[in-house]
């Protein structure tokens, strides 16, 4: 009977070691899927802000050529501003110019109507 106890305990001498070993086992394991699950998300995040920067670069770069083809074909904001006040100026002298140049001719039309005075009864008038 001795024999059977001492054979007994050496099993489970030899089972907890060997249950050790595996719960050493599985806790590595757990360890390095938790990393790998990590590094992912590291890798998921850092592609991420990779394409976020080429996306930044791709649209800086059509907006580059959109201005371009704008500045092309309809010229920049501040040239069509410059034209504007460019011919505004040119229709304010031109208008001057005519004001100055039929001045006299209007105001002597003017009182030449405001002097010519042509008496006359007025027509609800009844004598």
């Amino acid at each position: 009977m001795m024999n059977e106890e001492s054979s007994s305990k050496s099993k489970m001498a030899a089972q907890t070691p060997g249950i050790q070993q595996l719960l050493q086992a599985e806790k590595r394991a757990a360890d390095r899927v938790a990393e790998a699950r990590k590094r992912k998300a590291r890798r998921l995040k850092q592609a991420k802000e990779e394409a976020q920067q080429e996306i930044e670069a791709y649209k800086k770069e059509r907006e580059l050529q959109f201005e371009d083809i704008q500045q092309k074909y309809l010229g920049s904001k501040g040239d069509q501003a410059r034209e504007i006040e460019i011919q505004t100026a040119a229709k304010i002298q031109e208008i001057n110019q005519r004001v100055g140049q039929k001045r006299g001719q209007v105001l002597n039309d003017l009182f030449e109507m405001v002097f010519d005075i042509k008496p006359e009864l007025h027509q609800n008038l009844q004598l």
